[in-house]
């Protein structure tokens, strides 16, 4: 029986365990999904000694990139990523990090980019999903700018995105959890107004199915996506891996 898991915190609402749930009813696949809630690292630290019989795991906010020291080794998508999502046990026992993220999206953002030509973009936030999302779009030769509410050298604060920038950058993909259920009410900040029918705005929360981001992008002409199909395909590429 196979029995895989999510690292996370307050993850009670995840998609994993109720999407690998459904597949293994579906399939007929013997196994089991728990989720697995991490109040910090050291907790983290002791689920991955303690969970031996996990054939892997999935990885989410917030430790992305806090697990990856605990690690035996990383794939080297993940490595160039700097964020993990997934974790597989090798048959010696040692843990292997990987990053189907980039992946999820990748193949999630090209139907729109068939339509449309989008070869800037903005990416709000700067966390471990963000990572992944830079380097998707590093291997469509998509330049991109990342923004930030402590922005670093080279990047943007929310305050300077102007009309040039967003003219420029007309693919804008929303990497932190603002609006997620059940503050659906929240949201980036950045001038809406300014959006137009060129632009398409990306968004990776998924619960509620349209955020108040894509609300407002949809107001304004944008085209919107959530990250449901995105998640889809980051999970299938995840039960790759462990097969």
């Amino acid at each position: 029986m196979i029995k895989l898991g999510l690292i996370g915190k307050n993850i009670e609402y995840s998609f994993s365990r109720k999407y690998f749930t459904e597949k293994f009813q579906n399939e007929s696949i013997e196994g089991s999904y728990v989720n697995f809630d991490c109040a910090d690292e050291k907790d983290l630290a002791k689920l991955l000694k303690e969970q031996k019989d996990c054939l892997g795991f999935n990885v989410t906010i917030p430790y992305k990139q806090d697990v990856m020291p605990l690690l035996d080794e990383l794939n080297k998508h993940a490595s160039s990523i700097g964020a993990i999502n997934t974790i597989k046990r090798l048959p010696s026992g040692k843990l292997k990090g990987f990053n189907t993220d980039y992946i999820g999206f990748r193949k999630s953002l090209k139907p729109f980019l068939t339509r449309q030509t989008h070869t800037n973009a903005l990416i709000l936030g700067t966390g471990g999903a963000s990572k992944a999302i830079a380097y998707a779009l590093e291997l469509e030769d998509i330049s991109f700018k990342f923004v930030s509410r402590n922005p670093k050298k080279g990047q943007l604060s929310y305050d300077e995105i102007n009309g040039a920038i967003l003219a420029k950058h007309t693919l804008v993909i929303n990497t932190t959890p603002l609006g997620t259920y059940p503050n659906v009410t929240d949201c980036p900040k950045i001038p809406y107004r300014l959006l137009t029918r060129g632009h398409l705005l990306y968004d990776l929360v998924y619960n509620p199915e349209e955020t108040q981001f894509l609300k407002n992008g949809k107001l304004h002409g944008a085209v919107i996506s959530n990250g449901y199909e995105m998640l889809k395909l980051q999970a299938e590429a995840a039960w790759t891996i462990w097969n």
